[in-house]
């Protein structure tokens, strides 16, 4: 199998082509949209990290503006936001510096998508934690990466604190982007560039990560979504947006777009793609590749 892995890496990845954008959504200066997700009304809703704010476009807007303000709570950024229509609720991944030290500490807040109210809050456990990405799992619970402890997190419906799923050195100093696809779970290694499949039983155990081979390389594997049998993945360290057909054990890379700076984030809306440049402070729509 490996030997066929390497014959496919001097293939030329697919490049779709996509230069008219739809729209493109500006927030403040400086903002730095880590992750995005798009809502159930066609918007779009960009976590700030570089502030304690979130913000938020209405369908047609170009200027994102302040959705919530968490500067009362401490907050020095947010990385993972994620819309959970469903539920009409928008999850998202606080970050606090611990003073005096190197640490952050994390905290899991859920918000009322329509409003912005707040709803609960989970601080992760340990001293030095990092709440990144977010997917809602068939079960209808919240999943949560930490990427400072090879975590990831579980929060059910109706509960008030999050579980442990998997704590494994595969996922060491890099997990980040996770999405459910099938019923499956998949995350990714931004450190290792890797992906992975994470197999679970029917009561929700995780059994060790699952490598996924891809026939191109990838690098800085980030945020992560899927749609129907397609994983859509940003390369942080490629400044480009790429989808990935998997068929068993191995990933087929097509570039969906090329030449971002820092794309970090991104995200499907019916037959469009969101995809944050997290160095400019905006959010492009693509047409989804078919």
């Amino acid at each position: 199998m490996r030997s066929l892995i390497a014959a496919a890496l001097f293939l030329p990845a697919l490049v779709v082509s996509s230069s008219a954008f739809a729209i493109t959504v500006t927030s403040e200066a400086k903002s730095g949209p880590e992750s995005i997700t798009a809502t159930p009304d066609g918007g779009v809703i960009l976590g700030s990290a570089t502030s304690p704010r979130v913000f938020r476009a209405a369908k047609g807007e170009t200027q994102a503006k302040v959705f919530i303000d968490a500067a009362s709570t401490g907050a020095t950024m947010f990385l993972g936001v994620l819309a959970d229509g469903p539920s009409n609720t928008l999850w998202a991944c606080q970050l606090q510096a611990v003073p005096g030290t190197n640490n952050r500490k994390s905290t899991l807040r859920s918000f009322d998508l329509t409003s912005g109210a707040p709803k609960t809050s989970w601080v992760l456990p340990g001293e030095n934690n990092t709440c990144n990405d977010i997917a809602i799992g068939p079960d209808k619970a919240a999943y949560a990466s930490d990427t400072a402890g090879a975590k990831i997190y579980r929060v059910k419906p109706g509960a008030s604190e999050g579980e442990l799923v998997l704590e494994n050195q595969r996922l060491l100093n890099g997990i980040d982007g996770l999405a459910f696809m099938g019923g499956v779970l998949y995350v990714n290694n931004v450190a290792s560039n890797q992906i992975y499949r994470i197999p679970m039983d029917a009561s929700g155990k995780a059994d060790d990560p699952v490598q996924i081979w891809t026939d191109q390389p990838i690098k800085g594997p980030d945020g992560m979504r899927a749609s129907a049998d397609r994983l859509f993945i940003s390369e942080n360290r490629n400044g480009r947006a790429s989808m990935l057909t998997i068929n068993g054990d191995i990933a087929h890379v097509t570039v969906v777009k090329e030449g971002l700076t820092q794309t970090t984030a991104l995200d499907v809306q019916g037959d469009t793609l969101w995809v944050s440049d997290r160095a400019n402070d905006n959010v492009v729509t693509i047409p989804l590749p078919h």
